[in-house]
């Protein structure tokens, strides 16, 4: 084998290690788990996940829950939860989470500790899906925009997504709090795809005249 220049040897180990560092973590199934964030690609053949940016709620070896965290629509949460006095006046929009159940409610909050009845996701998001737990929360979250309210989810059955990943469908990013409270929700897959394919095209850059 030809001896490697220690000045090639710097670029590739920096090259590298620049692509470990982005947040496209993977499309391999190995690497589903809750709190991952799940990106569809480009020209998806399913029209109701489209260019949707996902929140694994939930992952085992029986089914998966995930929440659609780019999907922000009009409606304030005032009106989405007329029938609770403490959502009166709450004017953040609630979420689509997913094409199944849109008339189920999910709540995801970023709290230092884990709010009364919820459930952890990863890190310091949790999820609240038990009505009382709910409007607790409402009523105890300082901030509006560390609290975000979803109806309906998105749900698979057993070995379900991993045979959509197998089949290229999804890439996967590391868990991220601040990716699962983006400010800019309606630009949020474009930019986490164009990051995806960045670093697809890095680990498939071979270098002209090194056979590497």
């Amino acid at each position: 084998m030809a001896s490697r220049s220690p000045g090639l040897i710097r670029f590739w180990t920096l090259l590298i290690a620049g692509a470990c560092c982005l947040p496209a973590q993977s499309k391999r199934q190995e690497d589903l788990a809750a709190g991952k964030i799940l990106v569809t690609t480009r020209g998806t053949r399913d029209p109701l996940f489209a260019e949707s940016v996902v929140l694994l709620v939930r992952y085992n070896e029986t089914d998966a829950l995930g929440l659609m965290v780019n999907r922000r629509t009009k409606l304030p949460i005032s009106r989405a939860l007329r029938e609770l006095k403490r959502a009166e006046g709450n004017s953040s929009p609630v979420f689509v989470g997913g094409p199944v159940e849109l008339d189920t409610l999910f709540a995801l909050a970023r709290a230092p500790h884990r709010p009364d009845g919820a459930t952890e996701v990863s890190g310091h998001i949790y999820l609240i899906a038990a009505r009382p737990a709910l409007e607790k929360a409402l009523g105890s979250a300082s901030n509006p925009s560390e609290m975000r309210i979803y109806l309906g989810y998105c749900g698979w059955g057993p070995h379900q997504l991993e045979n959509e990943v197998r089949q290229g469908g999804w890439f996967i990013f590391n868990r991220s709090e601040d990716l699962a409270f983006d400010p800019e929700p309606p630009t949020l897959w474009t930019r986490l795809i164009d990051k995806a394919e960045a670093q697809m095209a890095r680990l498939g850059f071979v270098m002209p005249g090194t056979g590497w």
